[in-house]
């Protein structure tokens, strides 16, 4: 008999879907205040998480909401790092 391997699962932060842990993209904030992606999904900090489909909500990606979720204030520069290692598909909804 062989044990099935258990499958973490995470929410996508910006639309609420659940899925396995890495078909999501991780955004992570450092202890010292740094927001940025988590390629390797192992960086120490507060993390969460993405959809990476784009039918996802994230087409739409709201600053306030992944403040939310990371329970942090997002620095501008941290913002447009951000966005532009996400990619140039997401159009930004400017909300604080």
């Amino acid at each position: 008999m062989t044990r099935r391997q258990h499958v973490p699962t995470r929410t996508c932060a910006v639309c609420g879907t659940k899925a396995p842990k890495r078909e999501l993209d991780r955004i992570v904030v450092s202890s010292n205040s740094v927001v940025s992606v988590d390629p390797t999904g192992k960086m120490p900090g507060r993390g969460a998480y993405m959809c990476r489909d784009e039918s996802c909500d994230r087409l739409t990606l709201s600053r306030s909401r992944l403040a939310y979720a990371l329970r942090t204030q997002i620095s501008d520069e941290d913002w447009t790092r951000l966005i532009a290692s996400i990619g140039e598909s997401v159009t930004i909804v400017k909300v604080r």
